[in-house]
Order: C-alpha cells, then structure tokens, then sequence
C-alpha cells in the first residue's frame, strides 16, 4: 500500500491532533508502522489511551485516507508531511505544526526570506495604501508574501505582491476543493503560477469559524516577519500576533490616527512593545539585515555608514549589543562606566538613528 496513503490516514484518526500524530510516528517507527501495530502496544505509548487506539484501527480511517489521496492526485497537489525535505523548515521545529500540509504553488517554501501581510478585512484607504507601499517597498528584497487570502489587507498584498513580481503564498482556513471566499478565486489561481496555495485541512473541510485561528498559526510559523495593517484590539490579527511573538518572530504594525477604529490594534501593539513601528518597507529589512536583490544600496549600507558617524561612547554600545543577543540598562551602565542619565540619552539617540531597540524591562537589542 502506498506510503501517502498511511501519512494522510494519520489526520483522520478522531482524537489524534498533530502532537499525538508526531508520538505515534516517533514510538512506532513511522506513518505505516502505527496502522500496523498491535492495540496493546499502543496502550503502551504514553499519552494513548483506549479511545485513541481504537481509532487507528477503525477501518473508517484508511477509506477516507483512500479518498483524499485519490483527490490530491486527480489535482496534482503536493502532500507535504512533517518529515519531507520540502517541509517548511521554519514551521518544522515548532511542537504545534500539522503533520500534512497540502499545497499548489511554484514558490520554494524554504526560500531565504518571508514577510506576513495581515489586517483588517475593512480596511480605510489609508491602511490599503500602506499595504501596497509596503509591499512595493519589499519588492526589492524579493521575499515570498504570506497572507489568508481574506477580505481587505490580505487579498490587497496577494493583489500587490502579485503586481510588484512578488511570489504569493495564501494559507487557507479550508480545504483545497473550494477557494474561500470565491470572489477571490481568480487571485488564487494567479498565485498558484506565482507563488501558491497552502492549507492542512483535507480536502472536503469548508471554512468553518473554528479553522482560522489555526490557520493563523501557520501564517505565523511560516514568517521570518509579519507586518499587521490597520486592525481593531481584539480579533485575528491580535491573535496571529500572539503567536508570532511566541515563536519569536519580528513583529512590526503600521501606526495610525488614536481615534481610528482600526489603528487601535496596531497602536496597542506599538505601546505594548509586542510590535515595532513600522513607517517603510526598510524598516522590516533593516530589522533582518536583508540586502536588497537588484544591487542597489539597502538600509545595511545606510546603518554602516551611520557607523562611521558614531561618537566613541555610541561605537562602545554598540560594540556590545553585537556581542550580546540583548542588554539591561544596568549592565550596559556598568560595563561602559556611563551614568544612567547620560545612558538613557545614548540610547534613545542610537534609538533616532535606527541602530538599537528597546525591549520592555529596560532592555535593549541591535537592530
């Protein structure tokens, strides 16, 4: 029996999320392994309980296996399990990511740089125009731009990217026999050419409520930066955020007016210091210390040459954030013999000129 088959068996066992699937595989030996292990073994395996063991074995399981396969290769899908070379490295390491995932698309998924585009699904003018200059700004750095594929801010920087020569990668709350919403659909295919289409849900799974927010969770894993555009203090874009800063993810939002409904989420996020402002597409290159592409001089030129213009205390501190992943003001006070008054003064100056980032605590890192 094909290999494909038992990989895809293992998301239709009931009860068996990602992290039980990943058990199951480690203490059997792998995907065909598990299906062909005795009950009472399993009930050996920690964490396994009767339910669960039932499960593998129920006959159910290996005919829906059966009928995704024959979907994926009726479609030309790609089945990428959690040990495929073709995996996404980035999400791999991460104990919550799907053991399948089910693409179309040219993009490389483990190119050398990604950027998350995400926000409100009622943008203002003013949040669209930032999403396609930011988008636009990117250009240059040529990273793959990963979204929903929803209304507003999501379907903007698919469009832009798409416009600007950017590959596109939408993750989907469904699976792959429908594009939600279809009004989007004509995008989507237009991706699948330059960028693609990604979702771990099979192929009959509809857009329900409860799919988006884990959803999310891989447009986070999937981000070396995610960008949020105009979004209200509470909803998916909170949510996606959350889970970028947990996975330790550069975070950056696009500040607005105080009273903007949708500039509220991201102006919390700024205060909060759970996301850096963002004025310019350099600021997420800078950040990653990302050359541009097309040979023209980026913002790691401008900061080498800010270098040079530094005084002797500033070149000190920043000599030791380089040496250090991050630093508190008193050590930092201690190891340069720079009062505190004078310090802080340093530091918000190096802050103005783009070098250094303060951390709540007191703490600060190198941009």
């Amino acid at each position: 029996m094909n290999d494909l088959l038992y990989k895809v068996a293992l998301t239709k066992i009931p009860l068996v999320g990602a992290v039980t699937a990943k058990v199951l595989v480690s203490y059997c030996g792998g995907a065909k392994e598990v299906f062909e292990t005795k009950k009472s073994e399993l009930l050996r395996i920690p964490g396994i309980g009767d339910a669960i063991a039932s499960n593998v074995l129920e006959p159910t399981v290996m005919e829906e296996a059966e009928k995704e396969v024959d979907f994926l290769t009726k479609n030309g899908i790609r089945p990428l399990f959690y040990l495929h070379k073709d995996y996404p490295q980035r999400l791999r390491n991460l104990n919550d990511a799907p053991v399948m995932l089910y693409y179309s698309g040219t993009a490389d998924l483990n190119g050398p740089r990604t950027v998350g585009i995400i926000g409100t699904r009622t943008p203002t003018p003013y949040g669209l125009s930032a999403c396609e200059e930011i988008v636009e700004g990117l250009a240059p750095y040529k990273p793959l731009v990963i979204s929903g594929l929803a209304y507003g801010i999501d379907v903007a920087a698919h469009k832009k990217s798409l416009d600007s020569g950017l590959e596109t990668l939408a993750v989907l709350g469904h699976g792959l026999a429908r594009i939600y919403p279809a009004q989007h659909k004509k995008v989507a295919m237009d991706m699948m050419r330059q960028g693609g289409i990604i979702t771990e849900f099979a192929s009959h799974v509809g857009p329900e409520r409860e799919n988006f927010p884990m959803r999310n969770r891989i447009v986070a894993g999937l981000c070396d930066a995610m960008v949020v555009v105009e979004t209200a203090t509470r909803g998916g874009s909170i949510i996606t955020v959350q889970q970028a800063n947990g996975y330790g993810r550069d975070v950056f939002a696009v500040p607005g007016r105080i009273k903007d409904k949708f500039s509220q989420g991201c102006n919390y996020l700024i205060k909060k210091n759970m996301a850096q402002l963002l004025e310019s597409a350099e600021d997420v290159a800078t950040a990653l210390r990302w050359s541009r592409e097309d040979g023209q001089p980026s913002a790691n030129v401008t900061q080498g040459r800010l270098f040079d213009e530094l005084t002797a205390q500033e070149k000190t501190l920043v000599d030791l954030l380089q040496k250090n992943e991050e630093m508190g003001v008193d050590q930092l006070s201690y190891e340069t013999a720079i009062g505190q008054s004078e310090l802080a003064a340093l530091l918000l100056n190096l802050e103005f000129k783009g070098l250094v980032r303060s951390l709540p605590g007191k703490r600060y890192v190198l941009c």
